[in-house]
């Protein structure tokens, strides 16, 4: 065997057809083929699932048990199998705490060179601090004015929860102990209440109790406080605190900041953490708007949400609220627009003094309390904290939104360590600075020669992962960019930057469309990237569609001819020149051009009215005005990071949603948006999942699975049966195999490990029970019908109308080659966004519908752009507004309008560059898509 080739012999995995097909090794290769013709299939499930099959069995059964066994693909055999690594567009990084920074590793390179040569400046002075003597700690205090009683402290345990009972008897001969308990701070002196009281953290021990006048006694008190904290002592006195520090302390307000360490300026630890939101940012704080979202109802309608259905309950804690509004004379039957700001306050917030009261139970009991009564606002927020029930848990917090924490203002970390600068900077400051200007930054950072030398090494590493990312189109991303806000192709090309900055070879990386959401000005930074990791002596195959990467890459695969049972076949292979003389192959025919998606021989002018978009501020945007003609197609596009999403989905389409009525929608930042009159319904076809559970499945979602269930329930077998439509339903019992109740899977719970999925051993996997089964239409029963693709099922249902429109409809968008009843857990982000659209299509066009679609190229191959076309063309066609991101030129080219923003990504974007026809485009010298939309035209 070549040791130049990997070589695949009898590949069968889902629709492949028995393939044979040679790859060579340490070259940059392309898969491509229309959609659902197999060549994920190939890349994905079948050469990576054998590259990791190998490795787990590489290791030993202890570790297999943590990690699972992977079963082996549907192939012969594969010989020349290099290590393999994915990367894919699955964004697995939804977790509040990951950004950008933590992601990429960049950030924790940041805290250690702000641990090693960061300066701390006292927050109040501008200062730089540095370490105080025990001589200016004891001159400091003897300034205090009044001559009283002072306890000198030394921090013993910080940041660790538990009792620490042994340490705190051992140090109780010192003096009280200082404890912070649920956050309050108390003072122990009988060590019989330790076990009682003390359940979180201990702060200090109280090491002397002097006057502050006595020098000698300050002096030695502050030696062994010292001692005993490592270089941190507090003085208390009148209920103020003064924290000095051996290491860095202000001298005129004794600001002080701890040893100087990592962990300090890492909002995922308790050191450097902000205490208010740990670390978050953000607090959850009850919305108004979700409590009280109809304010010309008064308290007794049900104005307050949280209370609407127990008033008239008469309950407990409606009394206790209802005390609250009576002793501040607040008349429920008052319009809650009619409030007062102290009613509202109170209502919110609760009593500003303790309030007497009683209630009276329907049984008949009789409290009396004195107490501070919480406003609504204050219960809900506390209970959500509190509560370790997720169906609580869940019905307080959906009076909830997110709010910037009032403490670090949304910085995640405390004063502490946002005190230290480097370069004039602290760590949120760097943080907040874009990729590019981080670059820009440390090639102008003034260092001492002694913080040059400290830092060399990490500046290294820190330069050169900004410079990857740079690489890939991503640098207008922000260090403190939330991971789970990445788009798909973001979140990939992030993980591409990691790999090639770690320098390694001999691996086989597979890859999912690395371009997309990447503007074509960017592509041939990609593509250079790609290639430097094929260099490495790496060997890279990639699933794509785009063109340009097509022809630059060293090999082409190309799987087909067509989607489903129709494809799963090696229809060509070789460089990309070979492919283009291929006939036989669709992406030669469309990368000879001999194939194109034609130019629209009339551009529309729209209906005369408009949406109009004025001073949009969300994000990036800079304060920009932006018209939309309705009854046109309108496609929005400029670089990655430009602001697109910021305008059309959170500006637009959130602002009026809320304008429609839904009431928990944020509209995105901008002074009004005018024409919404002219507008009945927006539908946003986002790529999100079409369900989150197996049982959902496109018919279902697009409801053609109702049209056949009635349709089985008129055969003659289940009226003679006396069954109904209900009973080929598989989510309700009756027909459904209850052994699985209908899911046709049984979920094994593995505890620590994940569940794992088995056939139902009843049914075999087909949901109904045998005498659903025994009905049949045209010899098919229930679940052979959910086991046809959209293909096959629109010959099978030609003679029903109702249901054949439904499916084609699906047939239309180009998913004919998926199956009826394919669980929505399985389709791409692209599928499912089509599995929508045919949804939509099937409704009556109103002339008043606005549709958004945010890169629904995502997956086509160039054959499938073309059918995408034919679909948005008939719904504006109908009389409807369609809008779409995008940055495929061939939806670009034939589009009636075009919004065009830019000129960079991130703070330099955000701004109009040009609207109008595809001309005015093109003839705008400072549009990058005018640029490239010309040479397309002129092809």
């Amino acid at each position: 065997m070549s040791n130049d080739k990997i070589v695949i012999k009898g590949a069968r995995e889902n629709n492949l057809k028995n393939i044979d097909v040679e790859i060579p090794r340490n070259k940059f290769v392309i898969m491509t083929g229309v959609s659902g013709s197999g060549k994920t299939s190939l890349a994905f499930d079948t050469i990576y699932a054998e590259g990791q099959r190998r490795y787990m069995e590489s290791l030993s059964a202890y570790a297999r048990q943590f990690l699972g066994n992977s079963e082996k693909p549907d192939v012969d055999s594969i010989e020349g199998l290099s290590p393999a690594i994915s990367i894919d567009q699955k964004t697995t990084h939804n977790n509040p705490r990951s950004t950008v920074g933590t992601v990429t590793e960049i950030y924790d390179y940041l805290r250690l060179l702000y641990a090693r040569i960061g300066v701390p400046y006292c927050p109040d002075h501008n200062e730089p601090i540095e370490g105080q003597t025990i001589k200016q700690m004891v001159d400091r205090i003897m300034e205090i004015e009044d001559k009283t009683r002072i306890m000198i402290c030394a921090p013993v345990v910080v940041n660790k929860k538990g009792t620490h009972k042994d340490l705190l008897e051992s140090l109780r001969s010192e003096g009280y102990v200082r404890v912070r308990v649920d956050g309050e701070i108390k003072y122990i002196e009988d060590v019989k209440l330790l076990d009682k009281n003390i359940k979180h953290t201990i702060d200090v021990v109280v090491d002397r109790i002097v006057k502050s006048n006595d020098r000698s006694r300050l002096n030695d008190s502050l030696e062994s406080a010292l001692k005993l904290g490592k270089g941190m002592a507090l003085v208390c006195y009148n209920n103020e605190e003064i924290l000095f520090s051996e290491n860095f302390s202000c001298k005129i307000c004794g600001f002080s900041v701890p040893t100087l360490e990592p962990r300090l300026f890492s909002f995922n630890a308790p050191l450097g953490a902000c205490e208010t939101c740990k670390g978050l940012g953000v607090t959850q704080k009850v919305n108004l708007n979700y409590l009280m979202p109809d304010k010309t109802k008064t308290i007794r309608q049900g104005g307050i949400a949280y209370y609407k259905n127990i008033i008239v309950k008469e309950n407990i804690e409606w009394l206790r609220f209802k005390a609250l509004l009576d002793h501040y004379h607040i008349d429920i039957d008052k319009p809650l627009n009619q409030m007062t700001k102290k009613e509202m306050r109170i209502i919110c917030e609760g009593a500003d003094e303790p309030i007497s009261y009683t209630i009276t139970s329907k049984n008949g009991n009789s409290y009396n309390k004195t107490e501070y009564i919480e406003g609504v606002c204050k219960l809900i927020e506390r209970r959500y904290a509190e509560t370790t029930s997720s169906f609580s848990r869940e019905w307080y917090g959906s009076f909830l939104s997110e709010s910037t924490c009032p403490t670090c203002g949304g910085k995640r970390l405390n004063r502490q360590a946002l005190s230290v600068r480097v370069g004039g900077k602290n760590i949120y400051e760097w943080t907040q600075m874009s990729i590019k200007q981080a670059l820009e930054f440390m090639d102008h950072l003034e260092l001492t020669p002694k913080q040059q030398e400290i830092s060399k090494l990490i500046l290294k590493e820190i330069r050169e992962r900004c410079q990857f990312l740079n690489n890939v189109g991503l640098n207008y991303l922000t260090l403190d960019r939330l991971a789970g806000t990445l788009s798909g192709g973001e979140a990939q090309r992030i993980r591409l930057a990691t790999q090639i900055g770690s320098h390694l070879s001999g691996v086989l990386y597979v890859l999912d469309e690395p371009s997309i959401g990447l503007h074509q000005r960017d592509n041939a930074r990609l593509i250079e990237s790609l290639k430097a990791m094929r260099d490495l002596g790496n060997s890279l195959i990639v699933v794509e569609h785009d063109e340009e990467t097509m022809m630059e890459s060293d090999y082409i695969i190309d799987i087909g001819p067509y989607a489903g049972i129709h494809g799963g076949e090696l229809v060509a292979c070789g460089t990309p020149q070979e492919i283009m003389k291929n006939e036989n192959s669709i992406t030669g025919n469309y990368l000879s051009k001999r194939w194109s998606i034609p130019i629209p021989e009339k551009r529309r002018k729209g209906n005369g009215k408009y949406l109009e978009i004025v001073g949009a501020t969300q994000n990036n945007l800079k304060n920009i005005d932006v018209k939309i003609p309705l009854g046109t197609l309108c496609v929005v596009t400029g670089v990655s990071g430009s602001g697109k999403s910021s305008l059309v989905n959170e500006v637009l389409t959130k602002g009026i949603q809320a304008a429609l009525g839904r009431t928990r929608v944020e509209p995105g930042a901008c002074k009004k948006i005018k024409g919404l009159k002219n507008i009945d319904k927006i539908i946003d076809i986002s790529q999100d999942p079409i369900g989150r559970t197996p049982r959902s499945n496109p018919a279902t979602y697009t409801g053609v699975f109702d049209d056949i269930r009635e349709l089985f329930a008129q055969t003659n077998d289940a009226k003679m049966r006396g069954y109904d439509k209900g009973r080929f339903s598989f989510n309700v019992k009756g027909g459904r195999c209850e052994a699985c109740q209908g899911d046709g899977i049984l979920k094994i719970s593995m505890h620590f490990l994940p569940d794992v999925y088995v056939p139902c051993d009843v049914c075999e996997g087909k949901r109904y029970n045998e005498e659903t089964l025994a009905v049949t239409y045209k010899g098919k029963n229930i679940y052979d019908v959910l086991e046809m693709s959209v293909e096959e099922s629109v010959e099978f249902f030609k003679n029903v109308p109702k249901i054949a429109h439904r499916l084609k409809t699906l047939q239309d968008v180009g998913l004919g080659y998926v199956k009826l009843g394919q669980s929505a857990t399985t389709l791409s982000g692209g599928e499912a966004q089509r599995v929508k659209l045919a949804s939509e299509l099937q409704r009556k066009a109103t002339g008043k519908t606005l549709f958004v679609l945010d890169e629904p190229t995502t997956g086509l191959h160039t054959h499938d752009v073309k059918k995408l076309m034919e679909v948005l063309m008939r719904i504006v066609d109908n009389g409807d507004t369609v809008i779409v991101i995008e940055h495929n030129l061939d939806v670009i080219k034939c589009a009636d309008y075009i919004i065009d923003l830019g000129p960079e990504g991130g703070d330099e974007g955000g701004q109009l560059i040009v609207s109008g026809s595809v001309d005015e485009v093109i003839a705008c010298e400072k549009s990058y898509t005018g640029q490239y939309l010309k040479k397309v035209m002129e092809g």
